[in-house]
C-alpha cells in the first residue's frame, strides 16, 4: 500500500514542469533525514522532494475492507539563494521557492489513485512549516491530509 502511495504521488509530481517545460523536481526518495546528515549523504539533486508516511491508525469497514486517514509529509529540498531581504540582488530568485510550493499545492490539490485493491482520494494540504533556520540548503514540509482504503486479498 505504501509502495503503491509513493509510487503514485511521484508520477504526479514528475508531471509538475517548470517555465522551460523541463520537471519542476530533479529527485525523489523517500525521507531519511537527508538534510540533517548532509555531509554523509549521497548528493542528490535540486529541487527534491522527499516522502515521509505519518503513523496511520486503520478502521475495518467490514470483511476485507479497511480505511485510515494518512498524512504524507513532503519534505520539499531547495538551494538557498541569497538573501530575500529589501534591496537584495538574491531577493527573486530567493522567494521562487514559495513559488515552487505554491505550484507543488495546486498540483497535488485533488490527487487521487487507485490499483483496485488500494485507493487514496481526498488528498488535500493540511499544514505547512517554512524552514527559517537553514544553511546552503532549504526544507520546508508540507502536510497533506488523504483516505487510503484498502482491500485486503488473500494469497493461497
Amino acid at each position: 500500500m505504501r509502495s503503491f502511495i509513493y509510487t503514485s504521488l511521484m508520477e504526479r509530481l514528475k508531471q509538475l514542469k517548470d517555465e522551460s517545460g523541463e520537471p519542476a523536481l530533479k529527485h525523489y526518495d523517500l525521507w531519511n533525514e537527508q538534510v540533517e546528515f548532509i555531509e554523509q549523504e549521497a548528493p542528490f539533486p535540486t529541487p527534491a522532494v522527499f516522502v515521509e508516511f505519518r503513523p496511520m491508525q486503520w478502521t475495518t469497514l467490514g470483511g476485507p475492507v479497511q480505511q485510515a486517514d494518512l498524512t504524507v509529509r513532503l519534505h520539499i529540498v531547495t538551494p538557498w539563494q541569497g538573501s530575500a531581504a529589501d534591496g537584495s540582488i538574491y531577493r527573486e530568485q530567493s522567494l521562487r521557492r514559495f513559488d515552487l510550493l505554491d505550484r507543488i499545492d495546486d498540483h497535488l490539490w485533488d490527487f487521487a489513485a487507485s490499483d483496485g485493491t488500494c485507493s487514496v482520494f481526498l488528498f488535500r494540504r493540511s499544514a505547512s512549516h517554512t524552514n527559517h533556520n537553514h544553511e546552503e540548503l532549504v526544507e520546508d514540509v508540507t502536510d497533506y491530509t488523504c483516505r487510503v482504503s484498502q482491500q485486503h486479498i488473500k494469497k493461497v
